[in-house]
């Protein structure tokens, strides 16, 4: 897959080679040609067939290093670059409908940790000891409400309650 460019475009430096790349992202080169395996980023082949990446992936891979940094997989990356252009450098309106689109799942992410947090505090002298029963093993339990861990259900009920 190439991408059309003008000799006068790499005049210009809009192009990198994959140690530039590298170098200004803080990853390894390894880490460069993965994240293209991964179709996370994307370059050009010359004539002598180096590729060059726009300048423009330094924002992407910065966007995979926080991501990984705070546990989002590569692959949810991968899902929310997918209202990007493919190929084609993104402009501030796709960056910003990539950024609504995937807020609502970061957004549930958060929350998700949240309760994780709060429900590990409580489990620490809960003694319920219960598969069946326990929030962390079992979060639907409808049966919750009437025997041990019934307290979770106030942690939850609380966190969701919780202003913006």
């Amino acid at each position: 897959m190439g991408f059309e460019h003008s000799s006068e475009e790499q005049q210009v430096g809009q192009w990198l080679t994959i140690g530039e790349l590298a170098q200004r992202s803080a990853v390894s080169v390894s880490a460069i040609r993965f994240y293209e395996e991964k179709d996370l980023i994307w370059s050009t082949r010359t004539q002598g067939n180096q590729r060059r990446y726009p300048r423009a992936m330094l924002r992407r891979v910065a966007i995979v290093k926080i991501a990984q940094q705070v546990g989002i997989s590569l692959q949810q990356v991968h899902n929310a670059f997918a209202v990007l252009p493919r190929h084609k450098v993104a402009s501030k309106s796709d960056w910003q409908a990539m950024s609504q689109h995937w807020q609502m799942q970061l957004d549930q992410q958060i929350m998700n940790l949240l309760k994780l947090r709060q429900q590990l505090d409580q489990c620490i002298g809960c003694g319920c000891l219960s598969l069946d029963q326990c929030p962390l093993r079992n979060p639907d339990d409808q049966l919750g409400k009437e025997s041990a861990g019934a307290h979770f259900q106030e942690v939850l009920m609380n966190l969701l309650k919780a202003p913006d």
